[in-house]
């Protein structure tokens, strides 16, 4: 059975040794990386995303969710409702100037790391609210990692950018 390797990722020794010696290695169940990459990985699998569902959007979230699209297929399962349990926040919809303040205030109290998926054109840029009651764009608030446009954005949509920022975390995970 061959053996598919994964980037970064170095089976058995490396060099001279073959790809007969990487499939033994392989039964036997040694697997070698480095601890940056098996962290990054780690995180990556168990991201707790905390909801801050503020409008429209935050029903399709709910959705995504759910057992049709279910995102524990991704190691998401819980939504926290405390952000000193949660990781990823998920800012679902407009964001009043009322309610920056809290959002902040959420998002200082996720432990590190932490980030921001920004899901809805009215979170991410304002929307058709261009009003002095709605911020435009949560970005000015705290950092957002991934944008999620639409309105409001399908489930598949939201997975996707969730996806994306897996990506991101695997590629960019160094242990602080």
């Amino acid at each position: 059975m061959p053996v598919e390797r994964l980037p970064g990722v170095h089976l058995g020794a490396e060099g001279a040794e073959g790809p007969d010696r990487t499939e033994e290695e392989v039964r036997r169940g040694i697997l070698l990386t480095t601890l940056d990459r098996a962290v990054s990985w780690a995180r990556k699998q168990s991201m707790w995303p905390a909801t801050f569902g503020l409008a429209c959007c935050a029903i399709e979230m709910m959705s995504t969710g759910a057992g049709h699209y279910d995102l524990a297929r991704w190691g998401m399962e819980l939504f926290r409702a405390s952000p000193r349990q949660a990781d990823l926040m998920i800012v679902a919809g407009r964001v009043s100037q009322k309610m920056a303040p809290v959002l902040r205030q959420i998002y200082d109290q996720m432990p590190e790391p932490k980030w921001v998926i920004s899901m809805g054109v009215c979170a991410s840029a304002g929307g058709m609210f261009t009003n002095y009651a709605v911020v435009q764009g949560v970005d000015t608030i705290v950092p957002v990692d991934v944008y999620v446009p639409g309105c409001p954005p399908r489930p598949e949509m939201l997975m996707h950018g969730i996806l994306k920022l897996q990506q991101k975390v695997r590629r960019e995970g160094r242990i602080r």
